[in-house]
């Protein structure tokens, strides 16, 4: 490889570190900025503020949508350079974009964002329940100060029956989000029959907390058994180089000057 294709590749590197540390930078204040806004909403004298965390998730999902094409392009020009660079560019980013879309979560539900809002909806619906409203007004508040998947579902549905819809096609749609079937049952049989619901919500907000905790660790066991697979195809070689090659090279020049 010649030297400036080091430094090209050297280049892309450093940039797209840096694009990643500024989306991931933009991404935590974003998020740090809904969940004060929800707490506010929820808990504060004022009113929810309606669409300000819809609209934060809504520019964190385009900042990851877009991350990848925009390195793809940036790649493409950088190593290559020119108009042919940008051209590559160009089609490397379409082709990332198409992949990104096509292994895309059906319905717009991405399984993580709602794996991780889940556990805190129910907190927030205990909570609502446990202060006196009900089931529809609890969804209603709580999806509009949450956002994400899980907010919009409860927002949905609660403003879906409170326009006089279907109860069981409203929750129906919550417990089409993964893990959220218990939740919305519980829910549409306290709005239905007038039972209590903020025992049995928060004990399976604790259970979904408990879940995600399960999965977070076997998530984290399954990564450290297949990070020994790189760390090998790197270390092999190394060692074959450093270690084996040398003494090789040495016994068969040794054996060639004897003979």
């Amino acid at each position: 490889m010649s030297g400036p294709a080091v430094h090209r590749l050297g280049t892309v590197l450093c940039l797209a570190a840096a694009v990643w540390c500024l989306a991931s930078a933009v991404a935590a204040r974003l998020g740090r900025r809904a969940a004060r806004r929800r707490l506010a909403a929820v808990f504060g004298p004022a009113g929810p503020a309606r669409g300000g965390p819809v609209r934060s998730h809504r520019v964190r999902a385009a900042v990851v949508a877009w991350a990848g094409p925009a390195g793809a392009l940036l790649a493409g020009w950088v190593l290559i350079g020119g108009v042919p660079g940008l051209s590559a560019g160009c089609a490397a980013a379409a082709g990332v974009r198409w992949w990104s879309a096509r292994h895309r979560p059906a319905a717009g539900v991405d399984p993580r964002e709602a794996e991780r809002q889940l556990p805190f909806a129910g907190d927030l619906l205990a909570a609502c329940l446990a202060a006196g409203a009900g089931p529809v007004e609890a969804a209603e508040v709580v999806g509009e100060s949450l956002g994400g998947p899980v907010g919009e579902r409860l927002a949905l549905a609660g403003a879906e029956l409170r326009l006089g819809g279907e109860p069981g096609a409203a929750w129906g749609r919550l417990a089409g989000i993964p893990g959220a079937r218990g939740l919305a049952e519980c829910l549409e049989r306290a709005a239905r029959t007038g039972a209590p619901a903020a025992e049995p919500v928060s004990r399976l907000a604790a259970a979904l907390r408990a879940d995600r905790s399960r999965r977070a660790q076997a998530r984290a066991q399954r990564a450290a058994v297949l990070v020994t697979a790189p760390v090998g195809l790197c270390f092999l070689p190394a060692f074959l180089a450093v270690g084996v090659a040398p003494v090789v090279i040495g016994m068969a020049s040794g054996l060639l000057s004897a003979g």
